[in-house]
């Protein structure tokens, strides 16, 4: 497998996915509220599953797919790592560019508690699972909107409690690069 062209190009789409992806909600916390991150989170996952095809560019769903025997053990670790190096290089670059890096970790609110956060985080990262197991059976266009519109619900839906990450790459690379791991094993 480490000699088939398809498995480099798979690592690098979701390297490459990982790092667009994150780049694009880091910079979009930038912005007050939930909702812009949200919605140019959901953006750019339809408009990467369109393009790219199906790249994860979500250790979560890398990690169901294992468990589920539609990945196998080697893609999965490859895919992982992959993700994990494009989100800290988006992260190293988000806080090069952006004046305050407080908005790049996501972080349990003082709405609830962490106990609660975790809750909305699992509720929301389930619901993206399901929508991209069901994902085979749908076409590009319409994978995108669905994957994209999970994404931006679940981010709505969980954001004022833990930040509705529901990745957690997204989580870790900017806590690699800020150095903060404030409550990071809820996201």
């Amino acid at each position: 497998e480490l000699r088939s062209s398809h498995f480099w190009r798979g690592v690098l789409a979701e390297l490459v996915a990982t790092l667009i992806f994150v780049g694009v909600v880091l910079g979009a916390s930038a912005a007050p509220g939930p909702l812009a991150p949200a919605l140019a989170g959901g953006l750019v996952v339809g408009g990467l599953v369109c393009s790219l095809g199906g790249p994860q560019a979500n250790p979560a769903l890398t990690v169901a797919l294992l468990c589920t025997r539609k990945l196998s053990a080697l893609r999965g670790a490859a895919g992982v790592l992959a993700q994990c190096t494009g989100a800290t290089l988006a992260s190293a670059a988000a806080r090069a560019a952006l004046q305050d890096d407080t908005g790049l970790v996501t972080r349990v609110s003082a709405v609830g508690t962490a106990g609660t956060a975790l809750a909305w985080e699992t509720f929301a990262t389930f619901q993206l699972s399901l929508v991209a197991f069901s994902i085979p059976e749908l076409t590009a266009p319409q994978a995108g909107l669905a994957l994209g519109s999970a994404v931006a619900a679940g981010a709505l839906a969980a954001g004022p409690f833990s930040g509705g990450s529901m990745n957690p790459a997204r989580s870790l690379g900017p806590a690699i690069v800020t150095g903060v791991w404030d409550d990071h094993w809820v996201s």
